[in-house]
């Protein structure tokens, strides 16, 4: 079948219904010993068309709302190659995610295939920090029924965009992917400051580090110093066909099953069995708020910074221009209040509550960063005098463990609005 530039619904429908969508694998090794220890699956559309290139063929299913019909041919497609060649659980899969697609249950056609992947395959799915960023509570229930069966997820591209480093913590993903940049470009103090980042959040949790790009042995040689333990390039092999046999490597690659299930309680409840809790007005949370803020500026471009405002007109115009200027300079800025726009000023990701909602009657200042962690969050006692002297009670953390928990019940409220 010849395609042409100008491909039309038809031409896409007809690659999508007759399985033309096809996997070539590119191997990833363990950089110790050199063995291949998985294979990542890259998506083609049909041989000899203009439509091979996977930018192309993606173009034209966003172009045509063919997208997620795309993803999905996609995904099985891989796991149906890797059945085929005989893959089995000693060997990782790894598989890319359409950030723009929700995740769904597969299609009723797709089925089969999934289910015996499911017994036979382990699979690590490649995230993006665009899908981390604008459904981080939906990723981290999804990533919560791969482990059920033994699957994991794998942060892509890493050291591109500073809020993928930020989100880190947030997915808990079991692999961080290095992009290629990190290895094949000159070594800076920004790239020294993902470095950093990313040791320090496998140190704490036995996340997997893979460098991507590595052509040369120089690269080779980056990527250890950097802190992989795989990695995957044209050193190693070109993208292309699955070996007709292979091979269990002697070293068995462990996926850390970084298990995180959703938060549901609000930041002051799961703060107050855990801390001392005081009494204090308006004004001295205040200062604390200032604080945690300019804690933030000093952190960089990574920090996640998430704070809630009982109603929308208590987020001030002073307090606008703070959170726009934390917004330009650090990974990610929310703000959460009844009647809160989606952005309630430039680069600040806004979510509205419901007024019976338990949070409305909370204030939270949450910053997560690579090296910091540290919030408040306290309950209005519903006085109703002066603004200022209105009281509250509150604790204050430290405790990253806490920190996070805290700032992920904020961040699936961002999902809810996004």
């Amino acid at each position: 079948m010849t395609m042409s530039m100008s491909t039309t619904d038809l031409d896409l429908r007809e690659i999508l219904q007759r399985g033309l969508v096809r996997c070539v694998y590119q191997p990833i090794v363990h950089l110790e010993t050199g063995e291949v220890v998985g294979y990542e699956a890259l998506a083609r559309g049909p041989q000899g068309t203009d439509l091979e290139r996977p930018d192309q063929l993606f173009g034209a299913a966003r172009s045509q709302g063919l997208l997620a019909e795309l993803d999905w041919a996609c995904r099985t497609a891989a796991l149906r190659g890797a059945l085929e060649a005989g893959m089995d659980k000693r060997t990782l899969l790894f598989i890319n995610v359409e950030p723009d697609v929700p995740s769904s249950e597969a299609p009723e056609d797709h089925v089969p295939v999934w289910t015996a992947a499911a017994e036979r395959l382990r699979v690590v799915f490649e995230i993006t920090e665009r899908a981390a960023t604008s459904r981080a509570a939906e990723l981290v229930t999804n990533i919560h029924r791969l482990r059920e069966i033994g699957w994991g997820a794998a942060l892509d591209d890493v050291g591109v965009d500073p809020r993928s480093l930020a989100m880190l913590p947030f997915i808990a993903a079991d692999v961080v992917k290095l992009d290629m940049s990190l290895v094949q470009g000159r070594t800076t103090l920004e790239i020294a400051r993902t470095v950093h980042a990313v040791e320090a959040e496998s140190e704490r949790s036995g996340t997997l580090v893979v460098a991507e790009g590595i052509e040369t042995h120089v690269e080779y040689a980056t990527a250890i110093a950097l802190g992989a333990t795989l990695g995957q390039g044209w050193l190693f092999g070109k993208p292309g066909p699955l070996p007709a046999l292979i091979p269990a490597p002697n070293v068995q690659v462990e996926l850390p099953q970084l298990d995180v299930p959703p938060v549901e309680k609000t930041p002051f409840a799961l703060i107050e069995p855990a801390r001392p809790t005081k009494t204090g007005t308006k004004a001295i949370l205040l200062t604390m708020s200032r604080q945690l803020e300019e804690q933030a500026l000093s952190l960089g471009d990574t920090p996640v910074v998430l704070a809630t405002f009982q109603e929308a007109e208590r987020f001030s115009p002073a307090t606008a221009r703070r959170y726009e200027q934390l917004a330009s300079r650090v990974a990610l800025v929310g703000a959460l209040g009844v009647g809160m726009s989606p952005e309630p000023v430039p680069g600040v990701r806004g979510a509205t509550m419901s007024p019976d909602d338990p949070l409305r009657g909370e204030w939270v200042v949450a910053v997560v960063g690579a090296h910091f962690a540290a919030a408040f969050a306290a309950a209005d006692l519903g006085d109703s005098g002066p603004d200022m002297e209105r009281r509250f009670t509150y604790a204050v953390t430290h405790d990253r463990d806490l920190v996070l928990h805290m700032a992920r019940s904020l961040m699936s409220r961002l999902d809810h609005d996004h």
